[in-house]
């Protein structure tokens, strides 16, 4: 049976997206790029030749992960530009447990001058995206992404989500209070 062999940039692309697993599970100081290596089913200097170092694969997990959100938003806009339709399409980003994890240890690298440019970088431009597809205003968008952090903290947790712990009293009560109107069920 003949493999199909993947270009740099496709293999970049499955060694960007196992780079998310691999520092979900253990983060950017727990992560070795050996480990994102076997994890994608290749050679740690493969890795190497292609991002050139830990740093440049974590931030390219970052942007993965981000791409992946940015994306999510765009064709839940396409149906329906509120932010509601915006809050769903992030609770079904949160049932992949890997993303939240991802974004929450991009945070906390982010004292690394060259993560946190690209951390905030994202960040701006997810908030962008959000006032550009929904229409709207600052406060409100900022509303909806301070609960999108807290779903997201809360995900990391388990404490929402599938696969989650039972949901305790606290919890459910936050969920609830989602101000785009979206049950936050994640």
């Amino acid at each position: 049976m003949a493999r199909t062999r993947l270009t740099a940039s496709e293999r970049a692309e499955q060694l960007a997206a196992a780079a998310v697993r691999a520092f979900a599970a253990t983060g950017y100081v727990g992560t070795s790029t050996d480990d994102v290596a076997r994890l994608a089913g290749v050679s740690q200097p493969y890795v190497i030749r292609l991002f050139g170092s830990k740093q440049r694969l974590f931030i390219a997990a970052i942007e993965h992960a981000t791409d992946r959100i940015e994306q999510e938003f765009r064709e839940a806009a396409a149906q329906q530009a509120d932010l509601s339709a915006l809050s769903n399409a992030y609770d079904r980003l949160l049932a992949r447990h890997d993303l939240p994890v991802l974004l929450l240890h991009g945070f906390a690298a982010s004292n690394d001058p060259a993560i946190g440019a690209v951390v905030r970088e994202r960040f701006g431009r997810i908030y962008r995206l959000v006032r550009e597809l929904t229409g709207t205003d600052p406060d409100a968008a900022s509303t909806f992404l301070g609960h999108g952090m807290l779903l997201t903290v809360l995900a990391a947790m388990q404490a929402v989500g599938p696969g989650g712990v039972p949901r305790e009293p606290w919890a459910a009560e936050i969920v609830k209070a989602d101000p785009a109107g979206a049950d936050g069920r994640g």
